[in-house]
């Protein structure tokens, strides 16, 4: 093959090779950009199955992209700054508000997304035999 044919060749393997990390690159923004995008609110809070929502009555939270932290705020005060990450390709979020007690610290950990779109966020964290479900939806 002549070296002129195998310049076409070679960019079009390299924009292949590209292209999927392009793509995950694509939809990090993207999540990124629906979660600090408005604050949200945990609307739904189940642990083991019991319905435990009203004890984050009064919390919304605010995201920051860089650096990833996250505000949470009871009745717009301030109560604690943690730190969060994601990984869109894995469907993967975690979040650690460090020192916490309760409810906060019932958000650190490692959660499964389960089910998002640019309002809301249902995810699932199991711990041994221990399954906490979340929704947060945006305010």
């Amino acid at each position: 093959m002549q070296r002129t044919h195998l310049l076409p060749l070679l960019f079009f393997a390299f924009l292949l090779g590209g292209c999927k990390k392009t793509i995950d690159k694509l939809k990090e923004d993207y999540v990124v950009k629906a979660m600090v995008d408005g604050q949200w609110a945990v609307t739904s809070f189940t642990q083991d199955g019991t319905d435990i929502t009203t004890s984050f009555a009064g919390y919304t939270f605010k995201y920051y992209d860089s650096p990833r932290k996250v505000d949470a705020r009871k009745n717009g005060t301030l109560e604690m700054t943690g730190t969060w990450d994601g990984d869109a390709a894995t469907l993967t979020t975690w979040a650690n508000f460090s020192g916490a007690g309760a409810p906060l610290n019932l958000i650190n950990g490692s959660w499964h997304i389960n089910d998002s779109g640019w309002t809301y966020v249902v995810a699932t964290q199991t711990s041994g035999t221990s399954v906490k479900t979340m929704r947060l939806d945006k305010q």
